[in-house]
């Protein structure tokens, strides 16, 4: 089995570096397993206190469970994820079955600030993105997905995302084994990472 972690700050395209690099793999070889299944559950909060949660904190993510949950895939168990709601700031009661499979990537914007996490990623990539590009696709998204108005989403940025980008995301550049400039843009770094991921599945 071979872990793979996609960092990278919100709205850099990670979710693009993704999709193509599962394009490039063997169909029904890759297990996705997205950070953002792992929020605590606020569900129980008031609307005004889940305004005041901080997505872009290491604090927010449950790392046992995630951590726990790869481990169990290198097993070879099957795993429940949790699904997270951000308009509701709730995990559903339902959980998304999990099997293991060759490659298994671990995507987050926040992967790389776990010690415990990154212990276990054979290969750790951090997509790169201008800020100016990473705003409009934040702006963008939490307006259409998340409840968001674009006012709303701008003091969210300014209050949050940039700061905490700042603090925790940016810094984890120094853990990555490639660091992909330009998100799904950068096709050559693409290609070179889904070859060298294909030359390691030949090996296993």
């Amino acid at each position: 089995m071979l872990i793979i972690g996609i960092a990278g700050g919100s709205g850099s395209g990670k979710t693009t570096v993704v999709n193509k690099i599962i394009e490039t793999l063997p169909s029904d070889s890759v297990a996705l397993i997205p950070q953002d299944a792992y929020y605590y559950d606020n569900g129980h909060l008031s609307q005004k206190e889940k305004l005041k949660i901080n997505f872009d904190h290491p604090n927010s993510i449950e790392f046992e469970l995630l951590v726990e949950h790869i481990k169990l895939l290198k097993l070879g168990q099957t795993i429940k994820q949790p699904i997270y709601n951000y308009v509701t700031c709730a995990r559903a009661n339902e959980t998304i079955d999990i099997s293991p499979k060759r490659v298994v990537i671990v995507e987050g914007i926040l992967i790389l600030t776990s010690e415990k996490l990154r212990n276990l990623l054979d290969i750790k990539l951090f997509v790169d993105t201008p800020k100016d590009d990473r705003l409009m696709r934040i702006i963008r998204r939490d307006v259409q997905e998340r409840g968001r108005n674009y006012n709303d989403a701008l003091i969210h940025y300014e209050k949050f995302v940039k700061p905490m980008h700042q603090q925790f995301i940016e810094p984890t550049k120094l853990y990555a084994d490639v660091i992909i400039p330009q998100g799904g843009k950068n096709k050559v770094a693409i290609e070179m990472v889904s070859s060298r991921i294909q030359l390691n599945l030949n090996n296993i």
